[in-house]
């Protein structure tokens, strides 16, 4: 269930799998250099004008792609491979923006089997295939499961496709004939952000945790754009999340529609068997 979950909560973006510290402070010695025909400048920790309107203008383009939408629906064939298990599935996603999201796990042969409802505060696992179960969690789950500082918010926008972690605190960047990389660092995350230099959209993320002590990455990349209500929808991703494991989620989205009435939803059961915790959340 763990996997199912973890799937689901990192749906996303990335390619080239988890890179080691090393190769990470390759990247963020790499973007400070100039290289041909692209320009590289460091912005000072007291910025000034010039550097202030260029990190406006930076951030307006990576939020312009930023989906606004009421309700979402999608299929989603879910591929993920752990350390120890890997396995394929159909994932049916039903989500009211800013308060509820329901998914369906579908596995062949055996059909849906797992529900899973989120909502600001609470996560509820329910089994529905061999001993029918229920188990109630706090929101703090998608923490503990992900390994990464998951809220509601931040788990709506890994299922929309919007950027996550984003901060002002814009390092350095470097624009090239193709690309525009941004690196950032806020409270949790190293964020060196790639967007596409024609429509600004972002095509890669990479997480690194600003205690290096942990070593925890997160690795996104967002393929195969269209266009949806006149955003740009991802609908090929792949992430991976690595701290003392590595796990790889691969998404594509077979069918999505935006604001339209919810489709999978379900209701929660009242006579199975409510499983125990063994932990607070």
């Amino acid at each position: 269930m763990r996997h199912i979950l973890m799937g689901m909560m990192v749906i996303g973006l990335v390619a080239g799998g988890c890179r080691s510290t090393k190769k990470v402070q390759k990247i963020e010695k790499d973007i400070f250099k100039a290289k041909d025909t692209a320009t590289t400048v460091v912005i000072a920790e007291k910025p000034k004008i010039d550097s202030a309107v260029l990190v406006r203008d930076i951030m307006s383009k990576l939020m312009k792609h930023k989906i606004e939408y009421t309700s979402f629906n999608a299929k989603i064939n879910v591929d993920y491979e752990g350390a120890e298990t890997s396995q394929k599935m159909t994932a049916y996603l039903s989500m009211k923006k800013d308060s509820s999201i329901y998914i369906k796990i579908a596995v062949s042969p055996y059909g849906v089997v797992k529900n899973i409802f989120v909502n600001k505060d609470s996560v509820i696992l329910i089994t529905t295939k061999g001993e029918k179960s229920i188990e109630y969690r706090t929101i703090n789950y998608l923490k503990e499961s992900a390994n990464i500082p998951f809220d509601f918010s931040t788990l709506q926008d890994i299922l929309i496709g919007n950027p996550i972690f984003l901060d002002s605190n814009i390092v350095s960047y470097k624009s090239g004939r193709e690309q525009l990389l941004v690196y950032m660092i806020g409270d949790l995350f190293k964020n060196l952000t790639t967007l596409d230099n024609t429509d600004f959209k972002v095509v890669h993320s990479k997480l690194d945790d600003v205690d290096d002590q942990r070593n925890r990455t997160c690795d996104i990349t967002l393929t195969d754009y269209t266009t949806v209500n006149g955003y740009q929808f991802a609908t090929n991703r792949k992430i991976s999340v690595s701290e003392k494991s590595k796990l790889d989620i691969y998404l594509e989205f077979k069918t999505y529609e935006f604001n339209t009435p919810l489709s999978y939803t379900f209701p929660i059961p009242k006579n199975y068997k409510v499983k125990q915790q063994t932990k607070k959340n």
